[in-house]
């Protein structure tokens, strides 16, 4: 049990670094990118709007580059676009954390498992010892021990980390409707 305990802290690792590095990229902002974008739109630079979104690697210049193709059509129907567009880019950043939600969730239960598996042969030990001394209790009382401790500290990084990369998609998250409201409040605002 503690080689599956591994493997699970390994890949929770994994995915707890790659998910960070997924995010900083995804978390980077352009503070220029709004206005520029404004100016382009108020200018009928829309290609280069659209060069500009293409040339911004961020998640709200993909979703306002969806909307900027959508230019000329309902509101609705521009808006319904770059929902979609920012649905699809929050599911990029969530990928892989059901690995850490069921790492911080199923290892302590193995852990207990092992609890279990150790004090089954703790006691097995004990009625097939001719006499009870501490070294036969010993041995499966470790395991069951070591088991749960790895367990637990298992599931709890696993947590920790779950908490904190959904966090920090809440924040990205939050940064995105930001953009897209300042985007509409550009495309609703009277040419001056």
């Amino acid at each position: 049990l503690m080689i599956v305990l591994l493997i699970l802290l390994l890949l929770s690792i994994y995915v707890f670094i790659e998910r960070i590095l997924v995010l900083k990229k995804a978390g980077k902002e352009d503070q220029s990118f709004m206005n520029r974008i404004k100016d382009y739109i108020f200018d009928g630079k829309i290609d280069s709007a659209k060069m500009l979104c293409l040339n911004t690697d961020t998640v709200y210049s993909r979703m306002v580059e969806k909307g900027i193709s959508r230019l000329g059509r309902p509101t609705t129907e521009v808006m319904s676009t770059i929902e979609n567009a920012g649905n699809i880019e929050i599911s990029r950043m969530e990928k892989g954390l059901a690995v850490l939600a069921t790492t911080a969730s199923g290892a302590p239960m193995i852990g207990f498992l092992g609890t279990v598996t150790g004090m089954v042969k703790a006691f097995m030990s004990m009625s097939s010892a001719p006499t009870l001394t501490m070294d036969v209790l010993s041995t499966g009382i470790y395991e069951a021990l070591v088991t749960t401790v790895g367990g637990l500290i298992v599931g709890i990084l696993a947590l920790f980390g779950y908490n904190y990369l959904t966090t920090r998609i809440k924040g990205i998250v939050t940064t995105m409707e930001t953009k897209i409201m300042e985007f509409m409040d550009i495309l609703n605002e009277p040419v001056k």
